[in-house]
């Protein structure tokens, strides 16, 4: 007998499986976490809310690992985990709703992600090794893709690690479709698509880190012709409506156009004389003509400078601030007037020192006091990035961390402010020092640091404001350009290229990129001239599709191959009722026939019930999201019955009393209105209807009886008209 081959023999039986079949260790962090965020129990409205929840607290949606291991393993005596018994750990039960727990049930017994707490505990809950791998990245496989209608795919989601080691997380990873409408997703990453064309993103997350899956759903409609390319906008826009397969509707006539551009540009109904002579006139340039002229006109700068003034929260919230409030309007109106670059506008506001008088934008430092709220407004309202989550926590769905959130928030850190020569006034300067600001997790002092950038060093005399305007004009700020497009090009069409227009991140991709991408580009090269980007957006044949919709882009609601018709926001169709019904607007402390487009501040809103109902926005945020434009049921009510709109309607020299003393014929005299409300001509069955009330309403009569007979009919045709959606809607 060989004993020395037994020996070895008897060894080999004896030793341990190879190493591949080995079980692999467990790391906190990278394995146990995940399940519980899979979970949701680290999530706001469980135990990652500020109080934890029924005295078990965990870091919102794990960012903190450290913190939640002590809350699991150390906290209450570790009566939340048992290794004697792992699957008795109160952990686990709650997990499993073997013991009562409030969440319900979030685990499965047979699952993997229970197996690997029951293991994790059986081996003595490991933290972990410092030179353990850490994650670096994940990616999503596939990333783009073209998909039919009602299709499916699944996802799958890799984790790179630190030491080029990869695994597959699929099953831990959590999906979120950006376009409900367009797409679900399941809770292992399968992906299915409604009967909706156009472009929707999946934003994957673990672990920290995001990634998207993109997919493009064509309608696959033959597009065999387009209408003829005004410029650049219309390639890009044109470009993708042919590979999707969505025909464009046809061009919107001349009464339509002119009414637009003019509620989009200048805030106003067309006059009846400014639609009579655009549609008369033979000039093939005509609409561009036009925009020019909207563009010079003081109406735009209004509007836009009411645009401005709720974002920069241009606030009354005192008596003494009405002075402050009127000249931060002042000066945004003549900068929206003079044409300021866009780039100095913007540096003049989160730069802005010296008094009122000197520097009207110091006005935006008397709303936004704290230096947090200064960043969080410069973030969202000019870099289209929402830092707020990013103060207690890692961003849930960017790369911003605690450090990018106080390391953007040093550049505020200097800002100081004195009383000024008038009351309840102040003077805002730059306080000499070195300028920093302490990461309240880490204590650490953070230098003023940009967005993705390096720390700056600066010295005591320096601003730290004046550099942050530099970086943000910087041709390459991947942020700043694309934000205010984004921003205008939604003003325009009702719906940005990203949405809400606010939200530009990796994870909520635009639907048109390129376009998004060349528009910025453009706006750059044109040393930020705001008006041209407008003058680009109007003038392109995009922009002058008719709203009505074909055969095939009914749905389409985020390739822009038709107007996306849009209700009149508060202030400009207070107005356009004031002009239908020939009705002089009164706001205390402004005067008579003041528009309400041009009203200084929110202060407004409160007396003008009217402004109030229809969402204008109480200038308390920088988000344009604060502008209500939802229909309500009071918004119905107000215009159908409302006290002061019948009283404007019945009010001595008002529309219908003019138009009940003119002695035209009433087929004029209804043609007028609806040039004044709709900017076309009436068809013959408004007419002969119109006719109709009107005989109804004077039949037998004669006198004072046919006067107000007659006078009641053109109330009844004025209200019939304010309450048609072609008037309230921008189409």
């Amino acid at each position: 007998m060989n004993l020395p081959r037994l020996t070895f023999l008897a060894a080999f039986a004896a030793a341990p499986a190879f190493a591949a079949d080995a079980p692999r260790p467990l790391n906190f962090a990278n394995d146990i976490v995940p399940i519980l965020t899979k979970g949701s129990c680290n999530s706001g409205g469980c135990h990652g809310k500020a109080g934890g929840q029924n005295g078990f607290k965990l870091s919102l949606l794990g960012f903190e690992p450290q913190e939640d291991y002590e809350h699991i393993v150390k906290e209450a005596r570790g009566r939340r985990v048992f290794p004697g018994a792992p699957e008795q750990s109160l952990l686990l039960t709650k997990a499993v709703a073997q013991t009562p727990h409030g969440g319900g049930k979030k685990l499965d017994p047979n699952s993997e992600d229970y197996a690997d707490l029951v293991r994790w505990i059986r081996e003595g809950m490991p933290y972990g090794k410092d030179t353990d791998p850490k994650m670096a990245r994940i990616s999503v496989e596939p990333a783009k893709l073209t998909m039919p209608l009602k299709g499916a795919q699944q996802l799958k989601v890799t984790a790179h690690y630190t030491d080029g080691s990869t695994r597959d997380v699929t099953k831990r990873a959590l999906y979120e479709a950006n376009e409900k409408a367009m797409a679900e997703t399941s809770e292992t990453g399968l992906v299915k698509l409604f009967d909706l064309p156009g472009d929707v993103a999946v934003m994957v997350r673990y672990q920290g880190k995001v990634s998207t899956f993109r997919a493009t759903v064509p309608l696959g409609a033959p597009v065999a012709t387009l209408p003829p390319v005004s410029n650049f906008v219309d390639d890009l826009v044109f470009a993708k409506l042919k590979t999707i397969g969505i025909p464009p509707s046809e061009i919107a006539d001349d009464g339509t156009f002119i009414r637009r551009v003019t509620l989009d540009i200048a805030g106003r109904l067309p006059t009846a004389g400014e639609m009579k002579d655009f549609m008369a006139s033979k000039d093939a340039n005509k609409r561009t003509a036009l925009v020019d002229r909207l563009l010079e006109s003081p109406d735009y700068a209004e509007f836009f400078a009411n645009k401005w003034s709720a974002l920069l929260r241009n606030q009354r919230t005192q008596p003494v601030y009405a002075r402050g409030t009127y000249l931060f309007w002042q000066w945004i109106r003549d900068s929206i007037a003079d044409n300021k670059p866009y780039d100095q506008f913007v540096r003049e506001v989160i730069a802005a020192s010296g008094d009122l008088d000197n520097s009207p934008p110091v006005a935006w430092y008397r709303q936004v006091k704290e230096q947090k709220q200064q960043m969080e407004d410069v973030a969202q309202l000019f870099l289209g990035t929402r830092m707020q989550c990013a103060q207690c926590h890692h961003h849930p769905f960017e790369k911003w961390s605690q450090q990018d959130y106080y390391g953007f928030a040093a550049f505020f850190a200097n800002v100081a402010r004195k009383p000024s020569s008038f009351t309840g006034e102040e003077m805002i300067y730059h306080k000499r020092g070195i300028a920093q600001t302490q990461n309240i997790r880490t204590k650490e002092q953070v230098m003023p640091t940009s967005l993705g950038g390096a720390a700056l060093k600066l010295k005591p005399e320096q601003d730290p404001r004046l550099s942050l305007a530099e970086w943000m004009r910087a041709k390459d700020n991947p942020f700043f350009a694309h934000t205010l497009v984004n921003r205008y090009w939604k003003h325009f069409f009702n719906r940005g290229l990203v949405e809400p227009e606010d939200d530009m991140r990796e994870t909520n991709p635009p639907v048109n990129p390129e376009l998004l991408s060349a528009m910025a580009a453009d706006f750059i090269k044109s040393g930020y001239d705001m008006k041209k980007l407008i003058r680009n957006i109007v003038t392109s044949t995009t922009y002058q599709l008719s709203a009505v919709p074909n055969a095939h882009n009914a749905k389409d609601r985020q390739n822009f191959s038709r107007y996306y018709p849009k209700r009149l926001n508060a202030e400009v169709l207070y107005d356009a009722v004031n002009t239908l019904l020939d009705v002089e607007s009164n706001f205390a402390g402004q005067a008579p026939g003041t528009r309400a487009v041009a009203l200084p501040d929110n202060s407004y809103n409160q007396s003008t019930y009217f402004l109030s109902v229809f969402g204008r926005p109480d200038s308390s945020s920088a988000c344009e999201c604060e502008r209500t434009q939802e229909a309500s049921l009071a918004q119905s009510l107000h215009l159908l019955n409302a006290a002061d709109i019948q009283t404007q309607l019945a009010r001595g020299n008002g529309r219908a009393d003019t138009l009940t003393k003119d002695t035209r014929p009433d087929d004029d005299k209804i043609t007028d209105l609806y040039h004044i409300a709709l900017s076309r001509d009436p068809n013959a069955d408004e007419v002969k209807f119109a006719h109709a009330h009107l005989e109804k309403k004077t039949a037998g009569k004669t006198g004072d009886e046919a006067f107000k007979g007659k006078k009641e009919a053109y109330e009844d045709i004025l209200w019939a008209l304010l309450n048609t959606k072609e008037f309230l809607f921008n189409h």
